[in-house]
């Protein structure tokens, strides 16, 4: 068995890689592992996004924790970022996501949070897996009147609504936003929020029925809310994804505004204001060179990790910055909360809208996006981390590093949550690098077979 937490928890095909067995050993050593120096009856909190699997994953899953003594309460459909902000109001020693995010229907994920709503570090994450791998040796499984419980709480939603218009209380009277729910877990706690602040919005994509999550819609699918914003006249459209820690946008002209452009926007805001804490964005190597240009005309210090918004996440925390994320969407406000939480960031961005009295387009011109190209090459799970032992890839690498060596960049890296290889170039003309990039992914492709 390979390594089963990836960059975002446990993720797999639900019912064939992740089986109610799997889900049954994670409650048993997760709760194991999180609540072993509790003196008291540890208790878990447990939600889930809108796939069918949800509900049969998470019922596997809390007979593990009650198992080994733990209590359960589950929440139901609630995004990410909301079950990590209950874990903490609510003082429990624990938080679980059943999820997987952005990617489609029939995967599923399993992803915890400690007693500070924060995502796991490898140390305990490997804890996990080796308590699981053991078949969870020594671990005592109690009987009788010490058994875990599960209680069952769907009130908890109106408590994250709360917290975030508190968090962020922006008149949004007299803007028009279209959201796209990607038919996944913001489908209500978005459009309450939103309507109670004001905006007049349009609500797309709000209507799972546990198959369509993420299905040409969401923050991976962007067109449809591209066009909608334009045929509503509406001044903005956010897109989540499925478990609603990311945000895209769309400007009132169509066009898309990322995960850097939305970072670009909120850090400058925040400086002017004296909130950026030591004037610096932590993003990952992935960000588009813009960023670094623009953050250099604007005075701002970056940090850069590996990818994964839990690396962003831990620097953060170590060098005590507030701003943070991906370009994929995840935005890290860590002054608000402890995670990427997409309804957050909008609202961010909506109040940086407000409170200038620009354009989401005028905004988002701060930063000049270079060309970039990003192609998937599908690999088995467990050869992706060795495409470099390839002479003929390394070759490829290699070759198109001297190429754009000095007017743009190659980066080549294995998913972590997905059996890709996922191959970026960026340079100065959209078409050339397309073509470089799928030849090179097809060239993985075939050759790791």
């Amino acid at each position: 068995m390979g390594r089963l937490f990836g960059t975002d928890g446990v993720r797999g095909v639900a019912g064939s890689e992740l089986t109610i067995e799997l889900a049954t050993k994670l409650g048993q050593a997760g709760a194991y592992v999180l609540t072993k120096e509790q003196a008291h009856q540890p208790t878990i909190i447990v939600g889930c996004d809108t796939r069918i699997s949800g509900t049969m994953l998470a019922n596997a899953l809390m007979s593990g924790i009650c198992s080994v003594g733990a209590n359960a309460v589950y929440v139901g459909v609630l995004p990410t970022p909301a079950i990590a902000y209950l874990t903490r109001k609510h003082k429990v020693d624990a938080g679980v996501v059943i999820s997987a995010s952005h990617n489609p229907m029939e995967f599923n994920g399993i992803k915890f949070f400690n007693g500070n709503g924060y995502k796991l570090s490898d140390e305990l994450e490997d804890e996990i897996e080796a308590l699981i791998k053991n078949d969870m040796k020594d671990v005592v499984k109690p009987i009788g009147s010490e058994v875990g419980r599960v209680d069952y709480r769907f009130d908890m939603g109106r408590e994250y609504v709360e917290f975030i218009k508190k968090t962020v209380p922006v008149d949004l009277s007299g803007l028009k936003v279209v959201i796209d729910c990607a038919e996944g877990a913001s489908y209500k706690t978005s459009v309450m929020t939103l309507m109670e602040l004001g905006a007049e919005l349009v609500a797309i994509h709000t209507n799972p029925d546990g198959t369509n999550i993420n299905s040409n819609c969401g923050s991976t699918h962007m067109d449809e809310l591209k066009a909608r914003v334009v045929a509503e006249h509406a001044h903005v459209g956010l897109a989540f994804d499925g478990d609603a820690d990311r945000m895209l946008a769309v400007d009132e002209k169509g066009n898309l505004v990322d995960g850097d452009q939305v970072m670009a926007i909120c850090a400058n805001y925040m400086k002017s204001k004296g909130t950026l804490k030591k004037n610096t964005v932590v993003v990952t190597v992935m960000s588009n060179l813009g960023f670094t240009l623009m953050a250099k005309e604007q005075g701002l210090r970056l940090e850069s990790t590996k990818v994964g918004d839990r690396y962003v996440l831990e620097n953060m925390l170590e060098n005590g910055y507030n701003l943070g994320g991906e370009q994929s969407g995840h935005v890290i406000f860590l002054d608000d909360n402890t995670t990427g939480d997409g309804l957050l960031s909008g609202l961010r961005l909506l109040e940086v809208m407000v409170g200038t009295g620009k354009s989401l387009s005028e905004l988002a011109s701060v930063m000049d996006v270079l060309p970039q190209a990003l192609i998937n090459a599908k690999v088995p799970t467990h050869k992706k981390e060795s495409y470099m032992e390839y002479p003929e890839i390394a070759s490829a690498i290699e070759e198109l590093e001297k190429k754009f060596a000095g007017e743009g960049r190659v980066l080549i890296r294995p998913s972590g949550t997905e059996p890709l290889v996922r191959v970026m170039i960026e340079g100065k003309n959209q078409k050339e690098i397309e073509e470089d990039a799928k030849k090179l992914a097809d060239l993985i492709t075939n050759t790791i077979i």
